[in-house]
């Protein structure tokens, strides 16, 4: 993988920081920590500047941020309550859930694209909960975008430090961003089994 983002920013330069984040946001495999930091390197030597690099990297994560959040926005918390009483214990969630995420994140739902942005693995999820509550899109755009500006502007300046160390950040930031995806996997199960057991549990309806 690495081989050919090289490729893309050498050849496209400031396109290829800007194609490369979209598919980071729609792709989460394509990691950031890779993308942003090689930039920062070609600031180093001199074939890119720091403002227009920056300045990609939070366009092609505010573009990699909307289809999720179309896509949630679209799908809408009706639907979705619908989708979660056919396959709820497989979703994870009961129709409370649905009711108690829409009040913290209609209190708080600030907070969490803007910091799920500066999180390995959560980046791509937090839109689509944007989305489904129905947040307005340009505070939205506004959060993503000061979140993604100061992840990107991190990790392009790690790479301007370190310059051809610059895949060291991805050895440091690799075991974060797996140990997200464990602790999301771990609580997806340890959810599903207790929701599937409460449903064998629940008494059945006499026909």
């Amino acid at each position: 993988m690495t081989q050919w983002i090289i490729d893309l920013i050498a050849e496209a330069g400031y396109w290829g920081v800007f194609a490369l984040m979209v598919l980071e946001n729609l792709v989460p495999p394509i990691p950031s920590e890779l993308i942003m930091p090689l930039a920062g390197y070609a600031v180093a030597e001199g074939r890119l500047a720091l403002a227009p690099t920056l300045a990609a990297g939070v366009a092609g994560s505010l573009v990699g941020a909307l289809p999720w959040y179309y896509l949630a926005r679209w799908l809408g918390r009706a639907r979705f309550a619908r989708l979660i009483a056919k396959a709820g214990p497989w979703l994870a969630l009961e129709d409370k859930d649905l009711q108690r995420a829409g009040r913290w994140f209609a209190r708080r739902g600030w907070a969490a694209v803007l910091f799920a942005r500066l999180v390995p693995g959560l980046r791509t999820l937090i839109s689509a909960p944007a989305g489904l509550f129905a947040m307005p899109m340009t505070l939205f755009l506004a959060l993503t975008a000061l979140g993604s500006l100061a992840w990107v502007s991190v990790l392009t300046g790690a790479g301007f430090l370190l310059e051809a160390h610059y895949h060291r950040i991805g050895v440091w930031l690799d075991p974060i961003a797996a140990a997200v995806f464990m602790c999301l996997s771990a609580a997806y199960v340890i959810r599903v089994l207790s929701l599937l057991r409460r449903a064998r549990s629940a008494p059945q309806p006499i026909e």
